[in-house]
């Protein structure tokens, strides 16, 4: 799959039972967190490599914890080899997405 491409909107989109989050990926950062909004998506950065998927799987155990939901509902779905990434997350709706990142920009 290509790169989802990114705008100044939104990085949240309302989906079926969730929404999905654009996100701008850095791997290999000393810290793992969430950096706040960048050129239409989120920003995170994670501690692992970007091998073998561990960097997606560490985005998706951050962002969980971000908006408070199990690992579970979290899965990178566009994006696995690229920084530019889609991530689906199940059972949160768009304002209360939309109010976690706006914690952030703060």
């Amino acid at each position: 799959m290509t790169a989802p491409s990114f705008n100044s909107q939104s990085p949240v989109r309302a989906v079926a039972g969730g929404v999905t989050v654009e996100v701008l990926a850095s791997a290999g950062a000393s810290v793992s967190k969430v950096r706040g909004l960048h050129g239409g998506a989120l920003k995170v950065a994670v501690r692992a490599a970007p091998e073998k998927g561990k960097a997606n799987a560490e985005i998706e155990e951050l962002l969980a914890d971000f908006f408070g939901m199990s690992a579970g509902q979290v899965t990178v779905i566009v994006g696995q080899t690229s920084r530019h990434k889609r991530v689906q997350i199940l059972g949160i709706d768009i304002n209360t997405a939309l109010a976690r990142i706006n914690e952030v920009r703060k």
